[in-house]
């Protein structure tokens, strides 16, 4: 049985499930009626991050054009650019035990491709969500529904899983950003050209 977090809400990952190592993060959306002529692109991304809060160069910030960080030990499963269908609409592979140990926490994102452009914000999506389950049997431990309440944000971080006393993590933070993807790369210290 999954344990449902709200905002703001801690749990514990690896100490209550002793050996768990390879977990998948699923990350869901739907978008509500539309219709300004534009398609809807929502983008998961992960960024790697020291104890200073930032990532330490480019190959820890991890999407769908650079697919794999922490060696290997996270790994992004690719670009669905409708959100159609049930079910996660990305998902991200995670080797806990394999994570480099200068990476301290991973954060995840989600984002409106071209938002501006498209004059469109999270007020227009519903029912995203993220979920963890561990890969060896499909059972789902944490899940976490972020609700309705972003209107004019382009960008929400989810949560992130971090180390704590040697075990793993997850807090479910739902911080929206007006800027989008732009404005999260520069506060987790990438610099954006």
């Amino acid at each position: 049985m999954a344990i449902s977090l709200s905002k703001g809400q801690k749990v514990d990952l690896t100490k209550t499930n002793p050996g768990l190592t390879n977990v998948v993060v699923g990350l869901g959306w739907d978008t509500n009626k539309y219709d300004g002529g534009n398609d809807f692109d929502l983008d998961s991304s992960v960024f790697l991050l020291g104890d200073n809060g930032k990532v330490t160069n480019e190959t820890d910030f991890v999407f769908y054009n650079n697919p794999k960080g922490a060696n290997g030990a996270v790994v992004h499963n690719g670009d669905n650019r409708t959100g159609e269908g049930d079910g996660d609409d990305e998902q991200v592979n995670i080797n806990l035990t394999a994570i480099p140990a200068n990476i301290q926490r991973v954060t995840f994102t989600i984002t409106i491709h071209d938002a501006a452009a498209r004059n469109q914000n999270f007020g227009q999506v519903s029912n995203a969500y993220a979920r963890i389950f561990n890969e060896a049997n499909g059972e789902e431990l944490i899940r976490y529904d972020l609700g309705e309440d972003f209107s004019i944000e382009t960008a929400v971080v989810v949560g992130e899983l971090y180390r704590h006393n040697g075990e793993w993590k997850f807090s479910a933070i739902g911080s929206g950003y007006q800027g989008g993807l732009a404005a999260l790369a520069t506060d987790f210290g990438l610099s954006v050209g």
